[in-house]
């Protein structure tokens, strides 16, 4: 049992450092600690709707990759953010958007990766930290990125919060599809996807920070 909640609990944690420590000014933990334990507590209600649905007797790939499953979880995810941490004080800069949205989006993975591995066996915690724990991770970047720039931005504010869940939703949905759609080669199609959201986050990662350094043109930026 320790072995399988350490190994539930590592992948998410070193993400969740990784992107924490790239922040230059560090956000307060207890407000990240705060973020994750919601993302935590969004999986029960999640796997209840998701239920919900498949109980019925939904079966088509698309449905459940984008609808039941995307939509379902990027919006509770979305909706934690923006009436949690949006209007606090303590998100004032760009990059403090996908410090947040990575907290959240890694303590809903964190659980929802301990109770497969309790179902499932820890013979699967290695992929599981490759492709679903860092996938939400990078889907949280997205998300963080516009809503960091809905917030540092008065141009095209309620377009950002559109595309905060828009971009996760299709991202998720994508990665979903491609495994009940080709379920016995998905691994052919979902590393280079995941090599391809690699790239897309760490560059909205290094354009967050770019923006945050240069307090002139986030000053304009603002005021534009």
């Amino acid at each position: 049992m320790l072995t399988i909640l350490s190994a539930g609990i590592a992948p998410g944690l070193a993400l969740l450092s990784f992107f924490y420590l790239k922040d230059h000014i560090t956000e307060p933990f207890s407000l990240i600690v705060r973020t994750f334990v919601f993302g935590c507590l969004l999986v029960f209600p999640i796997m209840f709707i998701q239920y919900a649905f498949t109980s019925n007797g939904i079966d088509n790939n698309f449905i459940q990759s984008f609808i039941i499953i995307a939509l379902s979880e990027e919006f509770f995810k979305w909706f934690i953010f923006l009436y949690v941490i949006y209007h606090h004080t303590q998100f004032d800069a760009h990059y403090d958007g996908i410090v947040y949205a990575v907290s959240i989006s890694l303590g809903f993975a964190t659980v929802e990766n301990i109770l497969y591995l309790l179902n499932n066996g820890i013979q699967y915690a290695f992929s599981r930290a490759m492709f679903p724990v860092s996938s939400h991770a990078l889907f949280g970047v997205i998300m963080g990125y516009h809503f960091g720039k809905a917030k540092t931005n008065n141009r095209y504010v309620k377009w950002n919060i559109f595309l905060a869940l828009l971009f996760p939703l299709l991202l998720h949905g994508t990665y979903n599809y491609i495994l009940k759609a080709i379920p016995n080669n998905w691994v052919f199609l979902i590393v280079p996807f995941m090599i391809i959201l690699w790239f897309i986050g760490l560059r909205r990662v290094r354009t967050a920070h770019q923006l945050q350094l240069d307090p002139l043109q986030q000053f304009e930026k603002k005021n534009a």
